[in-house]
């Protein structure tokens, strides 16, 4: 099995240009179909084109998910974070023992957000293999940082998915669906427990946050090891008020910066306490307790910058990438080929087929379009028109885009690259363990959406 992985990574790794790129190569891709399939003229692609790249709403969203990324990487370089990762070396005695650790403790964190996840996984990976040198304990490294990845398997299931989060905001489905006679079918949101807090969605987290590390361990047990020599690399910064003047000493009060971060929190509380139903869960909600939180666990208002100056350089895909998926979604939508997209997938599909199938697409698309914003913006339409059409619930469909969105995360590099730079590891060491989790994976998903 491990030399099936292998083999593919190579692939991936030959013929697979940078995400960037991609998104760029998409771009005209988007304008020749266009050209050729329907009857707009290239002027009219081109208005529709730089028209979708500043759409406001989906400038919004950009914001939005750019935040949840840099918000979740700062709670993840917190003491309070640091001292959980050190306590739970302290538990990594064996190779097989630290890759189950590290794999479980990456995914339940990735459920809550996967900024965080992301970061707290990649540490937490470095700090195993710094254990393991110090105590002179034979580990598998690349194993391990593969197992501090495996958070983004689950990832978009979690609190802070994605797509999950923006369905459930007000009118957002009507606002993005192409054919706007179909907006009295369509509820004005789905809330939560609709979607990530639904029985097939906790089923498929349960078994997976068991089913991984167990993979792990096994793995661990039978996989050639050998010592390792890492020292230290991640260090926090230390300041001195000689670094500031006057009201700057402000940046350096514990007690100011813990304020501001506990008043956050009571705000965002209050608003969830006020609230009827999990419609209050949404992006705006997420990013406003990850910003108290990040501000009243880092303290000092001059650790917390740092941390966010950090995590923006993780965040510059996001930023750069996002207007052009959104340009290609206007393309799309404006030429006429989300419809006839959609006209495929309801003349090939029925009620059992069409979550399927769209899982298969979504896996497909997330390795071109590696975020699962990006994806949504995409392909959100087409499946809510489909759905609607083919008279599937929309929550199953949203939630097939969501496991072949993060399915394809095993095998697409971009997102791991924070971890890559942490652990000092490449893409193609990690590449074999993830992808025969992708394959786990893939069987859950797929049983979930035929059984459940």
């Amino acid at each position: 099995m491990l030399k099936l992985t292998n083999s593919i990574g190579l692939i991936f790794r030959r013929f697979l240009p940078s995400p960037f790129s991609i998104a760029i190569i998409l771009t005209f891709s988007t304008f020749i179909l266009a050209l050729l399939f329907t009857e707009s003229s290239l002027n009219t692609i081109l208005k529709d084109w730089e028209k979708g790249l500043w759409n406001p709403k989906l400038m919004t969203f950009t914001t939005q998910m750019i935040l949840m990324l840099v918000l979740g990487y700062v709670l993840g370089l917190t003491n309070f974070a640091n001292q959980i990762i050190s306590k739970i070396t302290k538990y990594c005695s064996s190779n097989s023992k630290s890759a189950a650790l590290v794999s479980f403790f990456s995914i339940f964190v990735s459920l809550i957000n996967w900024g965080l996840g992301l970061i707290f996984g990649a540490i937490l990976a470095r700090k195993v293999a710094e254990h393991a040198s110090e105590k002179q304990i034979k580990i598998n490294y690349p194993l391990i940082g593969a197992a501090g990845y495996s958070g983004l398997m689950v990832w978009h299931g979690g609190l802070s998915g994605s797509a999950p989060l923006k369905i459930a905001e007000q009118n957002h489905l009507s606002d993005i669906i192409y054919d706007k006679t179909l907006i009295s079918e369509i509820p004005k949101n789905l809330d939560l427990s609709y979607t990530i807090f639904s029985p097939m969605n906790i089923i498929v987290c349960s078994i997976l946050i068991i089913l991984i590390p167990g993979v792990f361990y096994l793995v661990g047990k039978k996989i050639k090891t050998k010592e390792i020599n890492l020292t230290a690399k991640i260090k926090k910064k230390k300041f001195s008020s000689k670094m500031l003047v006057g009201a700057e000493k402000i940046d350096l009060n514990k007690s100011f910066g813990q304020f501001i971060g506990l008043f956050i929190i009571v705000i965002a509380i209050n608003k969830g306490i006020r609230a009827n139903s999990l419609s209050f869960i949404d992006p705006n909600f997420i990013n406003l307790t990850l910003f108290g939180l990040a501000i009243l666990l880092h303290g000092k208002i001059i650790s917390f910058l740092e941390a966010v100056k950090e995590g923006i350089k993780n965040a510059a895909g996001i930023l750069i990438q996002f207007p052009l998926y959104f340009g290609i979604m206007a393309v799309l939508a404006s030429s006429g080929l989300i419809e006839m997209v959609s006209d495929l997938f309801v003349q090939i599909s029925n009620e059992k087929t069409f979550p399927i199938y769209t899982m298969l697409s979504a896996g497909i698309v997330n390795i071109f379009v590696p975020s699962g914003g990006g994806q949504w913006a995409i392909q959100g339409p087409m499946i809510i028109q489909a759905s609607t059409e083919i008279g599937i619930p929309i929550q199953k469909s949203i939630m097939a885009l969501v496991y072949g969105d993060q399915l394809t995360n095993m095998m697409q590099p971009f997102w791991a690259l924070p971890l890559l730079y942490i652990t000092e590891l490449k893409a193609q060491d990690i590449l074999p363990y993830t992808l025969l989790i992708m394959l786990i994976g893939f069987f859950i998903f797929l049983m979930s959406l035929i059984l459940i």
